[in-house]
C-alpha cells in the first residue's frame, strides 16, 4: 500500500472514531444507558464484521493457530469495549474536541513509550527530544482546545 494512500485512511479512521463518540453518545440517550449503546455499537460491529468474513470467505482459524496465542492477545476486545463505553460516557462532558484531543494525546505518549521500548511486536524507537516536543505541544493543543 502506498504511504499517501496510508496517511489518508489513517486520517479517515480518525474522523470516524470523531463521528463515533457522537453517534454513541446520542445513541445513549436514545437507549437510556450508555452501556446499551456499547453493546448495540458492538453487535453491529460483530454482525458486520461476520458478514465480511463469509463473503470473501475466511475460514475459522484452527485450534492450534488458537493455541500459539497468549491469553494476553485478546485484551485488544477489553480495551475497544472500554474505549467505547468511556467515549459514549465522557463525548457529552467533554465535546467531540476536547475528547479527541485527550485520546490522541493519550494514544501517543502510550505509542511513544511502546516504540521505545519495542514492546507489541513493534521495532523499537527511542524516545528523541523531537518525539518529547511533539507529545508536549499534542497537551498544549489540548489545553487550547479545552479553553477555546
Amino acid at each position: 500500500m502506498p504511504i499517501g494512500l496510508a496517511i489518508v485512511i489513517a486520517l479517515l479512521l480518525g474522523a470516524g472514531l470523531s463521528t463515533q463518540a457522537g453517534i454513541n453518545s446520542s445513541l445513549r440517550t436514545a437507549l437510556g444507558h450508555p452501556l446499551h449503546a456499547t453493546i448495540s455499537n458492538f453487535v453491529v460491529g460483530l454482525v458486520l464484521v461476520f458478514a465480511t468474513a463469509l463473503a470473501i470467505g475466511l475460514r475459522t482459524p484452527s485450534a492450534e493457530n488458537f493455541g500459539r496465542s497468549s491469553p494476553w492477545m485478546y485484551l485488544g476486545g477489553v480495551l475497544g469495549a472500554v474505549y467505547v463505553l468511556g467515549s459514549t460516557v465522557l463525548a457529552p462532558r467533554l465535546g467531540a474536541a476536547t475528547l479527541m484531543g485527550l485520546i490522541v494525546t493519550g494514544q501517543l505518549v502510550a505509542a511513544t513509550i511502546i516504540d521505545h521500548n519495542g514492546w507489541l511486536g513493534f521495532e523499537g524507537h527511542p524516545v528523541t527530544g523531537t518525539r518529547v516536543a511533539g507529545g508536549l505541544l499534542l497537551i498544549v493543543g489540548v489545553v487550547l482546545i479545552r479553553r477555546g
